[in-house]
């Protein structure tokens, strides 16, 4: 072999031709694992499909809106304290509050909470190391209302989703 001629594969060109299409499936794949890896949805509501539509009921939204509800919930070290800030609640009767991890539902918490001198307590511990999704119901699910607690943060304020009805 005279130095003139060259093989193929110390050719620049064939290693991008044949390394290309090789290093692309290999990320593809990669992909296609990372996105079936984790399921989980990140929506919690029992939802309906109707063709391609999905609808949620959201009728415990608008209850609450109606009654005006709104309430504080408080993380303090090994208890949770909901305090009601305005509307029409029921102060004997127990409530169930969700904190939904926005990532991973494995992570999810679901209390009961009963009620105390200034509104509701559950003695739990909360990871105040992570974001969650607040979610305050009765316990027949007429109402809820909803909140996000930052990360770090030990109070957030519970909305209705959807606003009042006049």
């Amino acid at each position: 072999m005279d130095e003139t001629e060259r093989s193929n594969w110390s050719n620049p060109v064939m290693w991008l031709l044949i390394g290309l299409p090789v290093v692309s499936m290999i990320f593809g794949i990669g992909l296609v694992v990372i996105a079936n890896r984790d399921s989980d949805d990140a929506i919690v509501d029992t939802v309906q499909r109707t063709g391609q539509m999905q609808t949620a009921d959201l009728t415990p939204d608008a209850v609450a809106g109606q009654r005006a509800l709104s309430a504080v919930v408080r993380i303090g070290k090994g208890t949770v304290d909901v305090i009601p800030v305005k509307g029409d609640f029921n102060r004997r009767a127990s409530l169930k509050l969700s904190l939904l991890h926005p990532a991973h539902s494995a992570d999810d918490k679901v209390m009961t909470l009963m009620p105390s001198e200034t509104g509701w307590h559950a003695q739990h511990d909360v990871d105040l190391g992570s974001e969650w999704n607040v979610r305050l119901e009765a316990i027949d699910g007429h109402w809820r209302i909803a909140g996000r607690l930052p990360k770090g943060q030990r109070a957030a304020l519970l909305q209705p989703a959807l606003g009042g009805g006049g």
